[in-house]
C-alpha cells in the first residue's frame, strides 16, 4: 500500500524560475504587504486622527476590521491556491491592497475610511504569509520547509523596513500621501513582480512513498477520527497564539510601565521582541531538516510561555523576559507554515491554510479589544496573569499534539 507523496510538476516546469527567485520574490511583496497594512497604524493612525478629528479608536479599528475580512476569505484564498497555484491569487492581492490603499489615501469620512480598510483586508486575505505559504507548498510539496523559513526570515524585516519609510513618508508627503505611495509600490512593484518572476504552475501529479517512509505525512491515511483530533488541537493551538500575541502586540507598554519600567524604558524593552524573533528564526534555519516541526511548534509555546510566566512572576530582568517570548513567537510563525505540511502532506495543504488561517485572523482581529477590556476589568497585573495562563494551555495543548504524533503509527518526530 502507497500513501500520496509530495506533488511534483510536470515537465513542463523546467523552465520555471529558480526557488531562490521565488523565495525572494515573495520576501519582498511580503515585506511590502505587510508593512502597507498590517504594520501601516502605528506610524499613520495618530496623523491621521489628528488631521481629520475622526476618534482614534476608530481610525485604528481599520485594523481589526480588515483582519476580520482576512479572516473571513481566507478559507476561499487557500482553496483558489490549490486550484490555481499561487500566482493569480497573490497578483490579486497585490492589486486589492493598492485599491484599498488608494481608497484611504482619498476617503472623505470615516465610513469610505473604514470601507478601504475593508478593501485592504480582501488583500491581506489573498497576500499575507498564509497564501505565500499555501504558494510554496503548492510549489515544492514536501520540500517546501526550507523555503518557508527562508520566506520566514524575509517577513522578519517588514517592521523594520516599513515604519521608518511610513514615517518618512508621512512627513514628506501626509498621511493621504503615504497611504497612495503604498498604493503605487504595490502597483508597480508587488503586482509586477509576482506577475513575472513566480512560476506558471502547471498541473501537479501525485507520486507515491514506501510505506514508513520518514518523508510521510504522519497523520495521512490514518482514521479519519485521528485526523480530526489532530487538526483540532494544531487550529486551537495556532488560534489562541494568535490571541496572545494580539493582545501583547497591543499591550505590552501599558503591561510594562505596571511593572516599574517608565515609557522610554518600556519602549526598549519592547524593540528587543523583533531581533529575539529574527535570531530564533536563525537558529531554526541552521537546525532545519534535522527535527520534525513539531518540536518547533513545542520550542515555540513552551519560551511563549516561560517570558510571560516569568514577566508574571515579578522576575528582574524584563529583557530576559522578553527575549524568551520574542524567540517562541519567532519560530512559532515558522511551525505555522511547516507542521500542517508535515502532518497532512502536500495534497490539500493550500486549502489546509486557508481553513487554519481563519480563526487565527479572527483572533488577531478581536485580540486588541478584548485585552483593553481585560486590562479595565482585571488591571495589568490581572491581565498579565491571564496572559500567562493562556501561554500555560498553549503547552499543554501543543504537548497532546506532540504525544499523538509521536504515538502516530510509529512514525518518528526527526526528518
Amino acid at each position: 500500500m502507497t500513501v500520496p507523496a509530495a506533488l511534483s510538476p510536470t515537465d513542463d516546469a523546467a523552465s520555471a524560475p529558480r526557488r531562490s527567485v521565488v523565495v525572494t520574490t515573495l520576501g519582498v511583496t511580503q515585506i511590502l504587504a505587510w508593512g502597507s497594512s498590517y504594520y501601516q497604524p502605528a506610524v499613520l493612525a495618530k496623523p491621521v486622527a489628528a488631521d481629520t478629528g475622526w476618534p482614534l479608536p476608530w481610525v485604528v479599528g481599520g485594523l481589526s476590521l480588515g483582519l476580520l475580512v482576512a479572516g473571513l476569505v481566507s478559507p476561499r484564498v487557500g482553496r483558489a491556491v490549490e486550484r490555481t497555484g499561487g500566482r493569480p491569487v497573490l497578483a490579486l492581492s497585490s492589486a486589492l491592497l493598492a485599491a484599498g490603499l488608494a481608497g484611504m489615501g482619498l476617503a472623505p469620512d470615516l465610513p469610505a475610511y473604514l470601507a478601504a480598510w475593508a478593501v485592504v483586508g480582501l488583500g491581506m486575505g489573498a497576500g499575507l504569509y498564509d497564501a505565500a505559504f499555501a504558494t510554496l507548498g503548492r510549489l515544492y510539496g514536501r520540500e517546501a520547509r526550507g523555503a518557508i523559513t527562508d520566506l520566514i526570515l524575509f517577513g522578519g524585516f517588514a517592521s523594520t523596513v516599513c515604519w521608518p519609510l511610513s514615517a518618512f513618508l508621512v512627513d514628506v508627503l501626509g498621511w493621504r500621501g503615504a497611504c497612495l505611495a503604498y498604493a503605487g509600490l504595490q502597483l508597480a512593484v508587488a503586482l509586477p513582480a509576482h506577475l513575472a518572476l513566480l512560476p506558471r504552475e502547471p498541473p501537479l501529479v501525485a507520486t507515491t512513498t514506501p510505506p514508513g517512509s520518514t518523508a510521510a505525512p504522519i497523520v495521512a491515511g490514518r482514521a479519519p477520527s485521528r485526523r480530526r483530533v489532530v487538526l483540532l488541537l494544531l487550529a486551537s493551538a495556532l488560534t489562541l497564539g494568535a490571541a496572545i500575541q494580539g493582545v501583547v502586540s497591543v499591550h505590552l507598554l501599558t503591561v510594562l510601565q505596571a511593572r516599574g519600567a517608565d515609557l522610554a524604558a518600556a519602549v526598549a524593552l519592547g524593540a528587543l521582541i523583533g531581533p529575539s524573533q529574527v535570531g530564533a528564526r536563525l537558529v531554526e534555519k541552521l537546525l532545519g531538516g534535522r527535527h520534525h516541526p513539531v518540536w518547533t511548534m513545542l520550542a515555540s509555546v513552551v519560551l511563549a510561555a516561560l517570558g510571560l510566566g516569568l514577566l508574571t512572576a515579578g522576575f528582574p530582568v524584563l529583557a530576559a523576559c522578553l527575549v524568551a517570548y520574542g524567540a517562541g513567537v519567532g519560530i512559532g510563525s515558522i511551525a505555522r507554515g511547516t507542521l500542517p505540511l508535515a502532518l497532512f502532506g502536500p495534497i490539500g495543504y493550500a486549502a489546509l491554510m486557508g481553513r487554519l488561517a481563519m480563526p487565527m485572523l479572527l483572533a488577531g482581529a478581536l485580540a486588541p479589544s478584548a485585552g483593553a477590556l481585560l486590562l479595565e476589568r482585571a488591571g495589568p497585573p490581572g491581565a498579565l496573569a491571564a496572559l500567562a495562563g493562556a501561554a500555560l494551555v498553549n503547552v499543554v495543548l501543543v504537548a497532546s499534539l506532540f504525544v499523538l504524533v509521536r504515538a502516530g503509527a510509529g512514525v518518528r518526530t526527526s526528518s
